[in-house]
């Protein structure tokens, strides 16, 4: 089980609170001070202490104000490294396949903008709180310097209000759409930026590029729409306010001219009918939680992806690496599209997995190794099910080496030795050399030493350095999934050879598609339509017709019926 972060908790957003709260009594407290101000003035000039508070309201009204922005800065920060931090680690600990619907755009969109919209509405609920307290406030303020203001006030207060609840309810609904169509043309972006050598070469740039922006109408039609969900809003309370206060004033007027109202209680008066209309202000910080609600929800969803359960068991000690299936099931979408009653393969033996496009080969390498769990049935390494095996267990003795590698970044050494197990240098350069590339590693130019993002590596020559990875933290079961598609016949027979005789001795499963390589594995599980057609050797298999077939299928089409295959162009 992954551990959640527990994040920075309630004190930032309660410090932004604290900060703006004491901001709005101040801003509150002016209107009074300065009334009482001009009052003495007037009557004998005698106002030097209430001049010096009101002063010092003016510069600790800024001074808060400076602090609240600050605070607001930092819980945001906070907040958003958090939101982020926990969709990225419910991603990663998440199964494959329940993670397959999100595409890369759509997941760097919920991470990026959407984490940030998110990690900003504890700051925005704050300020939402905070706000409130300048109009609340100025009308209990207006009440004791004349209740008959602060009445004409009271009065108009519940339109703003009706005006605050309608767009609250039309932009959360607005927000939502537009989030997810920004976030659908994120992916077709990826997807055409990870096809782009296959789009120039087929000259369908204009085609792409259309697919792409195809839904961008879409996406200016409901920023529009936020926008004149936040302009009506603030044009109603525009409207209002204004009327309030001349309503205010007008009322003022009249208590000045009966005698019941002072010109510093008129000034105060006045002002404080603009604090307390100015509840319309809200619109701002509501529209922000309003987004980060809908945010988190984008979120929250990659956060809660349902997670791989690991055992408390261990593999028994020295186990030659016996792999078996026992009346497995895998369905996708209602259709099986792996069936393995019983498959048996030999500790220590090489088996190459082959079979059309489609016949359920990466899906048969990621059940062997647990990347996903069967739907029925068992895997089970040296007796011991898989899934009631511990996480570090399980990742130190099953490896996987993929068509296309993530190395992360660091120096080529590091990126090598980064797994499971502690290495020493020896050791890294043993399984670079294993997998055909300490030749070009020496070539670069800190060889070793090299940062990965920024050594000039082409397909084959990254892949092989995947494949060093996984012969450096190989255990007793050693999945390749077309982990070798890059390189040349010439270059894979040497990388087998390697394998055999520089690795770490154990089971070899191998996703393959030339005959040479399931020809130097001791045994081949033929897959067809998602069965486990025949096992036997190569040489075997090779009397049949149906058999070779395969092989020229493979040879004539381009392998995609794997996790890794390219995007669609």
């Amino acid at each position: 089980m992954t551990t959640r972060d527990p994040g920075p908790g309630r004190a930032p957003e309660l410090l932004v609170l604290l900060c703006a709260t004491a901001a709005a009594l101040t801003t509150v407290a002016q209107p009074f001070v300065l009334g009482r101000t001009l009052d003495l003035l007037l009557r004998d000039g005698a106002a030097g202490p209430w001049l010096v508070l009101s002063a010092a309201l003016l510069l600790g009204e800024l001074l808060l104000d400076s602090l609240t922005a600050l605070c607001t800065g930092h819980c945001t920060a906070a907040w958003t490294a958090t939101v982020r931090s926990r969709a990225y680690a419910g991603l990663l600990a998440a199964v494959p396949e329940r993670a397959r619907p999100h595409p890369p755009g759509d997941v760097a969109t919920r991470l990026t903008l959407n984490a940030g919209d998110a990690g900003g509405a504890p700051a925005a609920r704050a300020t939402l709180a905070a706000s409130l307290v300048t109009p609340v406030g100025a009308l209990g303020a207006l009440a004791l310097v004349d209740p008959w203001v602060a009445g004409s006030v009271l009065a108009g207060l519940p339109a703003l209000a009706l005006v605050l609840r309608a767009f609250a309810r039309d932009t959360g609904a607005s927000v939502a759409a537009y989030q997810r169509v920004q976030a659908r043309i994120a992916a077709r972006l990826l997807e055409a930026l990870d096809g782009s050598a296959t789009i120039a070469a087929a000259g369908t740039a204009p085609r792409e590029r259309a697919r792409v922006l195809a839904p961008l109408p879409e996406l200016a039609a409901l920023g529009a729409r936020m926008w004149t969900l936040h302009g009506r809003a603030l044009a109603r309370g525009g409207v209002l306010v204004p009327l309030l206060t001349t309503a205010a004033t007008a009322v003022g007027g009249l208590r000045l001219a009966a005698g019941a109202l002072s010109v510093g209680g008129l000034l105060a008066a006045c002002r404080y009918a603009q604090l307390a209309a100015g509840i319309g202000g809200a619109a701002t910080p509501l529209g922000a939680v309003v987004r980060g609600r809908r945010a988190r929800d984008r979120t929250r969803a990659l956060e809660d992806l349902p997670a791989l359960p690991y055992g408390t068991r261990d593999l028994p000690p020295d186990g030659p690496g016996d792999l078996e299936l026992r009346g497995v099931r895998v369905r996708r979408d209602g259709r099986t599209v792996l069936r393995a009653d019983v498959l048996r393969v030999p500790g220590g033996s090489t088996v190459a997995v082959v079979g059309r496009s489609g016949a359920g080969k990466s899906v048969l390498a990621a059940v062997a190794g647990r990347l996903v769990d069967p739907d029925d049935g068992q895997v089970l390494l040296d007796g011991v099910p898989l899934a009631e095996l511990t996480r570090e267990a399980l990742r130190r003795e099953v490896g996987y080496a993929f068509e296309r590698p993530v190395l992360g970044e660091g120096t080529v050494a590091g990126v090598v030795a980064a797994g499971p197990r502690t290495l020493t240098a020896g050791q890294v350069r043993d399984a670079v050399r294993a997998a055909g590339a300490d030749t070009f590693v020496r070539r670069l130019p800190y060889g070793y030493d090299t940062p990965l993002p920024s050594a000039p590596l082409s397909g084959g020559e990254y892949q092989r350095l995947g494949l060093a990875r996984a012969f450096a933290h190989a255990g007793r079961l050693l999945v390749l999934d077309d982990a070798t598609s890059s390189l040349d016949t010439a270059t894979e027979h040497a990388v087998d050879t390697a394998l055999r005789r520089a690795v770490r001795p154990g089971t070899r499963l191998v996703v393959a598609h030339r005959p040479s390589a399931a020809a130097r594995a001791d045994l081949v599980v033929w897959l067809a339509d998602g069965r486990v057609r025949a096992v036997a050797p190569h040489h075997e298999l090779w009397r049949r017709a149906a058999y070779r077939a395969v092989f020229a299928d493979e040879e004539a089409a381009p392998h995609a019926d794997g996790p890794q295959a390219e995007a669609r162009t």
